[in-house]
């Protein structure tokens, strides 16, 4: 073998060993210990592409029903707070609603109350004295048919004058009972049915204007975060809809007061990774600065890749372990970026 030859060989054994180092994460010697007190020259890296999300992952926020956007209230990087009013849907049928739910409703009490609290005093004098008239008429048909009747024994009054007077006590006294009926009617608290009627139509009444004011309160769409507007999907004017099948989310949210990177754990690196393990992640867009965080979370189910790195030796049939890195102050960081995640394991 000549010197030339000899030289190209050492060359490719030291590329070959250092190509070996890269695909099996490497053990990195420093002299300095990293942030948080990991010592590097005992530890193991495993390296990882990541991507960039807020705290609360993102949020498709949608519409409950089906509508036009009358109003839509913020616009992208605006922060917002828990139940701030970001949209609002065309909703004049739905408020009429509620107002005729109302209406109905208050109906229904005013029937109850009318049940509950009887007849009005003027109806019960009214009845009281259509009591003692029908008695005081009474009072003379009897002393009329009375009289008539012992002039008929003395053989002075006819048998049909007397018996005519017996009639029209009779007619009397009828008129009498039915005036007395009325009054004891009137006056006579409500019936246990007739109240139980009343209250279950309040009740009724009651759901259904419940069940407006949801509908209507359907047309306002709330922030479930405190958060930012990462995108704003729709404009004013156009058409939502609420469908299972095809999601159309007017804003996308998330809180991006910690930011988290979730990252595509090689299948075989699984077993070296552990809750609170020291990681950092760089940025070709940040040059060489790294941003420190640990593990927050490991996924318990393999899967397909999430990121691909556009390199075109990368392997993509291989399967990877999501793993969420909280990091302790990557504000500077735009939420989606692609990363490239290191993992200090001991």
């Amino acid at each position: 073998m000549n010197r030339r030859n000899a030289f190209i060989l050492v060359g490719l054994l030291l590329m070959g060993g250092t190509t070996t180092f890269l695909l099996s994460g490497g053990r990195m010697a420093a002299k300095k210990p990293a942030p948080g007190g990991v010592a590097l020259e005992t530890s193991k890296v495993i390296a990882a592409p990541g991507r960039v999300e807020p705290l609360s992952e993102d949020i498709k926020l949608g519409a409950e029903l089906n509508g036009k956007l009358r109003e839509v209230l913020v616009e992208e990087g605006d922060r917002v707070r828990r139940g701030q009013t970001l949209a609002i849907l065309e909703n004049n049928d739905y408020r009429a609603q509620v107002t005729s739910a109302e209406a109905q409703l208050a109906v229904k009490e005013a029937d109850l109350r009318r049940v509950q609290n009887g007849a009005r005093r003027e109806e019960r004098r009214e009845a009281f004295a259509a009591v003692r008239s029908a008695e005081a008429s009474l009072e003379n048909a009897r002393a009329e048919m009375e009289r008539r009747q012992e002039l008929f024994k003395q053989g002075v009054a006819a048998r049909e004058e007397a018996e005519r007077y017996e009639r029209q006590y009779k007619v009397a006294k009828a008129q009498y009972d039915a005036a007395a009926e009325h009054h004891r009617f009137i006056d006579e608290e409500a019936r246990e049915e007739d109240r139980a009627h009343a209250e279950a139509d309040v009740r009724f009444a009651r759901a259904q204007l419940d069940e407006a004011r949801a509908r209507y309160a359907k047309t306002f769409l709330l922030s479930p975060i405190d958060g930012v507007v990462l995108r704003r999907h729709h404009r004013r004017g156009e058409i939502v809809t609420n469908s299972a099948t095809a999601p159309d989310p007017v804003f996308t949210l998330g809180d991006s007061s910690v930011l988290r990177v979730r990252a595509d754990v090689d299948e075989t690196d699984v077993s070296k990774i552990k809750l609170g393990d020291r990681s950092y992640v760089t940025a070709d867009a940040f040059g060489g600065r790294k941003f420190w965080g640990r593990v927050v979370r490991i996924g318990q189910e393999l899967g397909k890749k999430n990121v691909r790195t556009d390199e075109p030796t990368e392997r993509v049939d291989t399967k990877i372990l999501e793993t969420l890195i909280e990091l302790d102050d990557a504000r500077e960081l735009p939420l989606g970026l692609r990363v490239d995640t290191f993992i200090v394991v001991n």
